[in-house]
C-alpha cells in the first residue's frame, strides 16, 4: 500500500503547513509575456517560469501515480481570454514504487493570451492570474499557490529579441503534434500502442509513452518502445483503456503529442529492434552531404572565392609550391569551418530555438560582416591593395600549404546563403541523428566543397590540365572582382530588408571607411613604405565598430503578385476549400531562393499559369528567423529554406519539390491541379 502512505503524507503535510503560502515558495514562478506591447485582437504568449529549488520538483499535467496538476484562475479585462496551459516534456520519477511525472529542473509553461478586437493603442491591459499548485520532496508534499499579475499596454505587437529568445528556447521544449493518428489494441494484460512514424527519420534517447488518458496504463510498470518499419510500438501493462488515449511520445527532451484510438495493432516484427537503423540513416546523410557540397561548387555565392584557389593550384604547373599540402589545407579549412557551423547550430537547437543552417545569417550584424569582408576581397581582387600574410601562414607557405587554410574556411563560410540538390534533406536528417552522426554529416557537406581541389591536389594528370601561369592571372583577378562587388552590392539589399534604411546607410558607410583604410594601405604599399598598414587601422576599426550599431528592423513581409504571406491557419482555410496550394518559405539572404523566385517564380508564365488554375500561392518569409516558421520547415525534415511544397486538394501531405525550380516543373504541376 505505498500509494497509501504517500497520500497520508501528503495530506498530513497539507495540514501541518497551513502557513506554506507565507512561506518561501519551494518553486518560484514568474509570469513572462512575450511582447508587452500586444496589437488588438492578436494573441500574445504568456508562460509561467518555474524554478525548483533543489529536492523539490512540481507535476506534468497527468502527475502520474501521485501529485496534482498545476490550476489556474484568471482575471482579465472585459473581451480578454486565456487558452489552455501548455506543459513541456516531463521527467520521470519513481517514489516508493509511484512513478510520478515531474519537473525537477527550471520549465515553463505556456498559454495564450487572446486581446480585444476593440482594444484601443495605449490602453493598458491588467493580467492577473492565481495559479495553485503541489510541491513534493521524496518525503513531503506542500501545496502553494502564487498570485501573479503584470500590465501590458496595447501597442504594435513587437517582440523583443531577448523575449523571443526565451519564447522560441520554452516552445522547443513543448511536445509537437505527431500529425497521424496511432491505434491501440489491448491484447490480454498488455496495451499495445501503434504510433506512425516514418522509418527515416531518427530518435535520441529512450523511448517512452507518457499518458494524459488516466488509468489507461499502469504507470511504474516498465514500457517496451520498439522500432518497426514505418512505425513505433509500445506495450505496457493495462488497467482501465477505453475511448481516445491522449499522451505524448517521448524520446530524451523530445516529444511528440497523439491520440490514439482502438484498433487492430500487430506485434513488433522480430527484426524490430535491430540497433544500426540510424546508421544507415547517418550514410545516407552524409552521401546526400558531400554530393551536395560537391554541387555547390558550381553555385554563384561560391564560385568566386573558389577561383582564387585555382589561381594557386594553376602555379603548380610551373613547378610552384605544394599541390596536396594546398589541398589539405583548404580541405581543412572548409570542413573545419562547416564542422563549427553545425556544431553552433546544434548547440542552439538543443536550447530549444528553432533554427536552421545559416541561421547566423538571420542577424544583420553578419550581414554587415560579411558585407565588410565582402567588399575587402573586391577591392583585393581589383589591385586596390595587397593582403600581408601573417608570420605563421609564411611558415605554412613553406610546407605548401599558404593561405590555402584561410581560403577554404572563408569559401565554407561565404557558401552558407547558398543550398543545392541533394543538401536540404541531408542537413534535415542531420536535425535529427546523434550529434557525432550530425557533425558527421556537417563535415561531409565540407568534404564535397573541398573534394575537387582534393582531386586536382593528388591528381597530376587533372594539374595539368589546368593553363599555365602568365599575364592571365593579373587579368583573371581582376575580372573576378566584378562578381565579387556584385555580392557585396547584394548584401547591402539584404542588410537593408533586414536593418531598414537606417541599417543599410551605417553598412555602406562602414564599407566607405574601410575602403578609405584599404585604399591608405594600398598606396603605401606601392610606395614601398614599412608598417603600411598602421595607419589605415583605425578606419578599419571604426568600420568594424559600426557592428554595435546594427539592429534589426520591424519584419515586413510582402509577398510578390497574388501571393498571400503563410500561416498555417491560412494553409487549413485553403485546404478545406480544395484549393490547389503552392508554399514556398525564402528568405533574403539565400541565394538560391531569390535566383529561384526571379528565374521561376515571379515570371508572367508562371504566374499566369498558377493563376489560370486558381493555385493559392503562400510566401513564408524566413529571413528574421521567425521561430513559427522554423519548426513548421523542420516538420518536412529539412534545416533551413529554400523549400517549395505543393498541397494537390484533398490530400492533406505535400509534394517536396526540388530546391532548384524550372519553369516547365510549376506550369506541369498547375496543369495536372
Amino acid at each position: 500500500m505505498a500509494w497509501l502512505r504517500y497520500l497520508l503524507m501528503s495530506l498530513a503535510a497539507w495540514l501541518t503547513l497551513g502557513s506554506a503560502a507565507a512561506q518561501a515558495p519551494h518553486v518560484r514562478i514568474e509570469l513572462v509575456a512575450e511582447t508587452d506591447r500586444p496589437a488588438p485582437g492578436s494573441e500574445v504568449a504568456l508562460a509561467f517560469a518555474a524554478t525548483p529549488e533543489k529536492g523539490w520538483h512540481a507535476y506534468w499535467q497527468n502527475p502520474g501515480d501521485a501529485g496534482l496538476p498545476a490550476r489556474a484562475e484568471w482575471n482579465l479585462p472585459a473581451g480578454a481570454s486565456a487558452g489552455d496551459i501548455r506543459y513541456p516534456v516531463p521527467q520521470r520519477l519513481i517514489i516508493s514504487g509511484l512513478m510520478n511525472y515531474v519537473y525537477e529542473g527550471p520549465f515553463a509553461l505556456l498559454t495564450t493570451l487572446k486581446v480585444p478586437a476593440d482594444a484601443r493603442a495605449g490602453r493598458p491591459l491588467p493580467v492577473r492570474v492565481k495559479l495553485e499548485y503541489l510541491v513534493c520532496t521524496d518525503q513531503i508534499c506542500v501545496p502553494e499557490k502564487a498570485e501573479l499579475a503584470t500590465v501590458l499596454t496595447v501597442g504594435d505587437g513587437a517582440l523583443p529579441a531577448d523575449r523571443r529568445a526565451r519564447f522560441d528556447a520554452w516552445r522547443g521544449a513543448l511536445p509537437r503534434p505527431l500529425g497521424t493518428q496511432a491505434t491501440y489494441q489491448l491484447d490480454g494484460k498488455t496495451l499495445r500502442l501503434a504510433v506512425p512514424f516514418p522509418a527515416a527519420a531518427t530518435t535520441t534517447g529512450e523511448g517512452y509513452f507518457f499518458p494524459l488518458t488516466d488509468a489507461a496504463i499502469d504507470y511504474a510498470a516498465p514500457q517496451r518502445v520498439v522500432r518497426d518499419g514505418d512505425r513505433i510500438v509500445v506495450e505496457a501493462p493495462a488497467k482501465r483503456p477505453s475511448g481516445t488515449i491522449e499522451g505524448v511520445l517521448a524520446f530524451g527532451t523530445q516529444g511528440f503529442a497523439l491520440s490514439a484510438v482502438a484498433g487492430t495493432v500487430p506485434p513488433a516484427s522480430a527484426s524490430a529492434q535491430a540497433e544500426d537503423g540510424w546508421l544507415w540513416a547517418a550514410l545516407a546523410a552524409f552521401a546526400g552531404a558531400v554530393l551536395g557540397g560537391l554541387i555547390l561548387n558550381i553555385m554563384p555565392c561560391v564560385f568566386p572565392i573558389l577561383s582564387l584557389k585555382a589561381l594557386s593550384l594553376a602555379k603548380a604547373n610551373d613547378g610552384e609550391g605544394n599541390p596536396r599540402g594546398e589541398a589539405l589545407a583548404y580541405t581543412a579549412g572548409v570542413v573545419l569551418t562547416c564542422l563549427a557551423l553545425g556544431g553552433a547550430l546544434l548547440a542552439v537547437r538543443a536550447g530549444g530555438s528553432a533554427v536552421g543552417w545559416a541561421f547566423q545569417l538571420q542577424d544583420p550584424r553578419v550581414i554587415l560582416l560579411l558585407l565588410l569582408l565582402v567588399t575587402g576581397i573586391a577591392f583585393n581582387l581589383a589591385g586596390l591593395f595587397e593582403l600581408p600574410t601573417p608570420r605563421f601562414v609564411n611558415r605554412a607557405a613553406n610546407r605548401g600549404s599558404g593561405g590555402a587554410f584561410l581560403t577554404g574556411a572563408l569559401a565554407a563560410f561565404v557558401a552558407t546563403p547558398c543550398t543545392g540538390p541533394f543538401m536540404g534533406a541531408a542537413l534535415g536528417a542531420a536535425l535529427i541523428l546523434p550529434w557525432p552522426a550530425a557533425l558527421a554529416v556537417f563535415g561531409g557537406l565540407g568534404l564535397g566543397i573541398a573534394l575537387p581541389f582534393l582531386l586536382l591536389g593528388f591528381v597530376p594528370a587533372l594539374r595539368r590540365r589546368l593553363p599555365k601561369p602568365g599575364a592571365w592571372m593579373d587579368r583573371l583577378r581582376r575580372i573576378l572582382s566584378v562578381p565579387m562587388f556584385l555580392t557585396a552590392l547584394a548584401l547591402a539589399w539584404v542588410l537593408g530588408r533586414q536593418a531598414g534604411v537606417d541599417g543599410m546607410a551605417i553598412g555602406l558607410a562602414a564599407a566607405l571607411l574601410a575602403t578609405l583604410g584599404l585604399w591608405w594601405a594600398g598606396r603605401r604599399q606601392a610606395r614601398g613604405l614599412d608598417r603600411a598598414w598602421l595607419p589605415a587601422l583605425p578606419l578599419l576599426v571604426a568600420a568594424v565598430a559600426a557592428l554595435a550599431l546594427v539592429h534589426p528592423a520591424p519584419a515586413e513581409t510582402r509577398p510578390a503578385g497574388n501571393a498571400e504571406a503563410f500561416s498555417e491557419a491560412k494553409l487549413a482555410e485553403l485546404q478545406r476549400q480544395r484549393r490547389p496550394v503552392f508554399a514556398y518559405f525564402t528568405a533574403d539572404w539565400c541565394v538560391t531562393c531569390q535566383v529561384n523566385e526571379k528565374a521561376v517564380i515571379e515570371t508572367e508564365t508562371v504566374t499566369r499559369a498558377l493563376a489560370d488554375a486558381k493555385v493559392a500561392v503562400l510566401v513564408g518569409d524566413w529571413t528574421d528567423g521567425d521561430p513559427v516558421l522554423g519548426r513548421f520547415i523542420e516538420k518536412h525534415d529539412r534545416a533551413g529554406v529554400p523549400l517549395y511544397l505543393w498541397y494537390k486538394p484533398g490530400e492533406a501531405t505535400p509534394r517536396v519539390l526540388p530546391q532548384i525550380l524550372t519553369q516547365a516543373m510549376l506550369r506541369d504541376l498547375a496543369a495536372g491541379g
